[in-house]
């Protein structure tokens, strides 16, 4: 089981018709399950993600 890492929340919007008719709409995440160098796995962003992966790339 993966476990969340960051305390990062959707984005809250309103989707609007035609008529301009505002209705709350929720964006989620894009969540990535990531296997860390010592075996364990996380549930990470993909922004956090591609960062992480530049770390370990620059070491």
């Amino acid at each position: 089981m993966a476990v969340n890492v960051s305390n990062r929340t959707g984005n809250v919007k309103n989707k609007r018709s035609h008529a301009l008719n505002a209705t709350k709409k929720r964006q989620k995440l894009n969540l990535q399950v990531h296997r860390l160098e010592d075996g364990t796995k996380v549930r990470l962003s993909t922004k956090e993600k591609r960062t992480l992966l530049k770390g370990q790339e620059a070491a």
